[in-house]
């Protein structure tokens, strides 16, 4: 049975950072949030790492980002352009950005032929995170509609700086994920209480126990298949929205409603943590430190 393979979509890094933000230090030896990523993912048991980034700056990645890892792990690249669309569709004049997630996923389809896991390139998901879905996918087969999402208790996701939008994930008795419900401003407020705003702009309490999506996906192959029917349908009542995007969790959503694949939650004790912006950096520095002293990250990565 192949090894699966970490799907990292980084095509859209840099745009609000401010440049190569997953090349910025955060480790105490120059480590970067990738270098954890691919560091838990090798160990965790994956065998392939595919980078879909842009061909504009394709060179500058692979010398400054894809090298650290070739002696490492097996990589591979995928480009999301923005006329790489479904036979019938062309770009509009007035389109500048790529179609969203689900297309920068599908930008892989021709890379990927084992079970996969789709990650954020900026987002640090912890060591437990990636070994879940590691023993996930492999027991996925290629042709399997039995996706999943690791799941991320909401505690672990908090902010001590302000507010954080989260899409708390809802399950059957099976453990399959049945909705995701956007909940934004989230924070504990001085009474130890969790509350956001809902989508009716309603302030509401929450649970730091709910499972919330941080966009960590497992999918067979037959999910490139089963997205090209999906993607055509988008593109046709979309296509000449100039700021429409397709995302993955509607793509599932989709696919959940119709009775055509099934979506498990697999929560994981890991913290979550994400750079987005600058300020962002000392708090994700701290946070490695913490996980190097308590002995869940060697000092110097190997």
């Amino acid at each position: 049975m192949s090894k699966p393979t970490l799907l990292v979509l980084a095509a859209g890094m840099g745009s609000r950072y401010g440049g190569l933000k997953q090349m910025d230090p955060m480790g105490p030896n120059g480590e970067t949030i990738l270098d954890y990523s691919v560091f838990d993912a090798i160990r965790a048991g994956f065998g392939k790492v595919v980078f879909v980034i842009r061909e504009d700056f394709a060179e500058a990645f692979k010398e400054g980002v894809g090298a650290r890892f070739s002696d490492r792990i097996e990589i591979d690249y995928a480009f999301q352009k923005l006329d790489d669309l479904p036979t019938g569709f062309s770009v509009p004049d007035d389109r500048e950005k790529p179609w969203g997630t689900a297309h920068a996923v599908r930008a892989a389809r021709d890379v990927i032929n084992e079970p996969f896991a789709v990650i954020n390139a900026d987002d640090f998901y912890g060591a437990n995170a990636y070994q879940t879905a590691a023993d996930f996918l492999n027991t996925l087969g290629n042709e399997s509609t039995d996706y999943a999402i690791v799941g991320y208790y909401l505690k672990n996701t908090l902010s001590d700086h302000g507010g954080v939008n989260r899409g708390i994930c809802t399950a059957d008795s099976n453990g399959l994920l049945t909705n995701v419900e956007e909940v934004i401003d989230i924070s504990r407020k001085e009474n130890g209480t969790v509350s956001g705003t809902g989508l009716d702009q309603n302030e509401r309490e929450v649970s730091e126990e709910d499972i919330v999506s941080m966009n960590f996906w497992c999918f067979s192959p037959a999910y490139f298949q089963q997205t090209e029917a999906h993607f055509s349908a988008f593109l046709a009542e979309h296509l000449n929205t100039p700021k429409s995007e397709c995302y993955i969790p509607t793509v599932v959503d989709d696919f959940v409603d119709k009775g055509q694949a099934t979506c498990k939650i697999l929560p994981t004790t890991s913290n979550w943590f994400g750079v987005t912006y600058p300020d962002d950096k000392p708090l994700v520095v701290a946070a490695v430190s913490a996980l190097i002293a308590n002995g869940e990250y060697p000092s110097q990565l190997s």
